[in-house]
């Protein structure tokens, strides 16, 4: 392909993927197709890391499109990576699927904001008016999610050049990079919500609660989890979106007024949670276990700049048990995370 079209897509990957409030630490992917290539983002490496570090795959776009047409599309998909070579995004049948010589899907706070809510659709059709969108049911993430955009795109006269996925996400496409990056920057002023100022967080209350020796972050904004009742509430529901499960779990370990750390780990543990990545002090703050991944530190911030950007906690959609177990039973997200625990910052 056109050395151009690379470095278009490496600098622009990297701009939005330096932006948290639309890309969280290996969450996103971006894609160009030119001369019959799709190039696409690697499984679990960053968007941030795209001027630095080759995180590209190329596959050949036909072959992504035919394997699309059959029952078992993901793996056939799969087997076209290149041999000993980083493995294609998740989301490439997606990429493929899509018209658009670039596209973009990104973990835009604000539009999650919007896509876990019960009124979504309502209240989206009037902040997008005049934009060539659509609304895209919730899947899980990979094939069947493209199977939905397919089925959204056969009804459509032309393909819509922006998705919004419930609790997911938001995917832009277009001719290039910079038609991409308008259309985006268009979308997060139209979705833009107001962000509300949490609590500080109250070190001397989580020392006190910390008999585990767990982390204390030093980032104000991962507290708000747990200082911010509308955001510990939503935390505490339930699952809103994929990378909320994939990294940081079903739900955080809830330490009781006057109890200690070890207490809430071991009843989540007894729970069948499995043996969380971060505790809730409810109005001191959070506490993150021993070896916590980067990835899971930036998916906690992601759900903190959700959380505050949300009204109230009632009107949430959450993930049902047989969605959350797709996810965390799916290899693909298992080699996601062990992606983070390999790569360096």
């Amino acid at each position: 392909m056109a050395v151009a079209d690379l470095v278009a897509l490496s600098e622009f990957s990297a701009k939005i993927g330096a932006n948290r409030d639309l890309v969280q630490g290996g969450g996103g992917n971006t894609s160009v197709k030119h001369g019959g290539v799709l190039w696409v983002k690697a499984s679990g490496t960053w968007l941030a890391h795209a001027m630095d570090r080759d995180i590209f795959v190329p596959l050949p776009l036909a072959a992504v499109r035919a394997a699309l047409d059959e029952v078992d599309g993901e793996d056939r998909v799969a087997r076209l990576q290149p041999h000993g070579g980083l493995r294609p995004s998740i989301e490439t049948s997606l990429h493929a699927l899509l018209p658009h010589s670039v596209v973009a899907h990104v973990h835009s706070v604000n539009t999650i904001a919007w896509a876990v809510r019960d009124d979504a659709q309502a209240a989206l059709s009037s902040r997008l008016h005049g934009l060539h969108w659509a609304w895209v049911p919730y899947r899980r993430p990979g094939y069947p999610l493209t199977r939905a955009v397919a089925e959204v795109l056969a009804t459509a006269d032309t393909a819509p050049d922006v998705l919004v996925l419930a609790n997911h996400g938001l995917v832009v496409g277009g001719d290039d990079c910079e038609s991409v990056e308008r259309r985006l920057q268009d979308v997060e002023r139209r979705l833009r919500l107001p962000v509300r100022e949490p609590p500080p967080a109250d070190t001397a209350c989580l020392r006190a609660a910390n008999d585990l020796g767990w982390l204390i972050p030093e980032d104000p904004l991962l507290h708000a989890v747990a200082t911010d009742a509308v955001t510990l509430q939503a935390a505490q529901g339930g699952v809103l979106y994929p990378d909320h499960v994939v990294f940081l779990g079903t739900r955080p370990a809830l330490v009781a007024p006057g109890s200690p750390v070890s207490r809430a780990v071991a009843e989540a543990v007894d729970g069948g949670a499995g043996p969380p990545v971060y505790a809730t002090v409810p109005g001191a703050g959070v506490l993150l276990a021993p070896g916590i991944s980067d990835g899971a530190r930036a998916m906690l911030g992601c759900l903190a700049r959700v959380g505050l950007r949300l009204q109230d906690a009632r009107g949430l959609v959450y993930l049902a048990r047989e969605e959350v177990a797709a996810l965390t039973d799916w290899e693909a997200e298992a080699y996601r995370r062990s992606r983070e625990r390999l790569s360096p910052d």
